[in-house]
Parts: C-alpha cells; sequence; structure tokens
C-alpha cells in the first residue's frame, strides 16, 4: 500500500476515535445528570412520606386552617404524580410554597409548636429539605457541564449527530427567592 493510503486510514482511524471518545463523554455527562436526579428524588420521596404525617399531627391544632393543610396535600399529591424532572421541579415549586405557607402559619400556634411530634417532624423535614438543596446543587452542577459539553464546538456536532439534549435546572421558586418580611414591633 502507498504512504498516501497509511495516511488516510490514519487520519480516518484518529476521526473515529474522536468520535467515539465524544460520544463516550457525552453518555457520562447524560448519566451523571441521571445519577443527581435520582439523589434528589430519594430526598423528595422522602418529604413526600413526611408531609402526610405533618399534616395529620397538626390538624387538630389548625381547626381555621384547613384550606391551607388542604393545599399543602393537594401540593403534595401533585408532586408525587409528576412524571419526569421538569414536571418534578415545577410540582415541587408549588409544594414548598404550600409548606411555606403552612409554617408560617404554624408559628401563630404556640401548643402546636410545643407538641413533640410536631417537633421532631418540623426537625426531620427540615432535615430532609437540607438534603435536598444539597442534592438539587449537584445535579445543576451537573445539568451545567451536560448542557455545556451539548453546547460547545465540537462536541456540539456529535451531540446534535446522536440527539443529546439540554438538561433542565431545578430552579429555585419564585416564592423562595422572595425576601422574608420581619415586623419587629
Amino acid at each position: 500500500m502507498e504512504t498516501g493510503t497509511w495516511i488516510g486510514l490514519g487520519v480516518i482511524g484518529a476521526i473515529v476515535i474522536w468520535m467515539i471518545s465524544m460520544y463516550n463523554g457525552l453518555v457520562n455527562l447524560r448519566n451523571q445528570v441521571k445519577n443527581a436526579w435520582r439523589q434528589i428524588d430519594v430526598q423528595l420521596k422522602r418529604r413526600h412520606e413526611l408531609i402526610p404525617n405533618l399534616v395529620e399531627v397538626t390538624k387538630d391544632y389548625m381547626e381555621y386552617e384547613q384550606e391551607t393543610l388542604a393545599k399543602v396535600i393537594q401540593a403534595r399529591n401533585g408532586a408525587v404524580n409528576a412524571q419526569g424532572p421538569e414536571e418534578a421541579i415545577a410540582a415541587e415549586g408549588i409544594l414548598s410554597g404550600a409548606l411555606g405557607k403552612l409554617f408560617a402559619l404554624m408559628e401563630n400556634y404556640p401548643d402546636l409548636k410545643a407538641n413533640e411530634n410536631v417537633s421532631r417532624l418540623m426537625e426531620e423535614l427540615s432535615s430532609t429539605e437540607n438534603k435536598i438543596a444539597f442534592s438539587r446543587q449537584f445535579y445543576n452542577d451537573s445539568v451545567m457541564a451536560m448542557n455545556n459539553g451539548v453546547e460547545v464546538f465540537p462536541a456540539s456536532m456529535i451531540a446534535n449527530m446522536f440527539g443529546f439534549k439540554q438538561a433542565t435546572y431545578f430552579e429555585v421558586p419564585e416564592e423562595e427567592k422572595a425576601v422574608p418580611k420581619v415586623n419587629l414591633r
């Protein structure tokens, strides 16, 4: 064989190896995003299990707040039934808003705050919320790496060729971004 043929085969071989490497890198990033979502999902399931217990314990104390309790349960059910990260992210935002209202109302019930079961559930829920925050941060870091891999040239060519898509960030709901109002009077 001629030298030119060997050079041509070497170039084709290098391109194939490069494409395989880029493809495998994108698969790794996609799997990292999936794994990060699974970590969030574990914490969300824990959250979903705690909420009915909290509502059950508080409903006797909060006779006049049944509408708020119903909204919390409705939001929780919507979050449980959400399919995929996009739906779950939206549903969890609604649930976070409903829980925030419940926690604010609970401040008006000193007997409720003094209840040992409520205190324990609140502590568990608070711990779970912290774990969700850490998991959300890892997920968003993974999403950023995936989105960079899909957008950056020349990997974007491979991403387009094989149908890799950008992932969705787990953003903080607007209600959680608002600065709390403090009245010191």
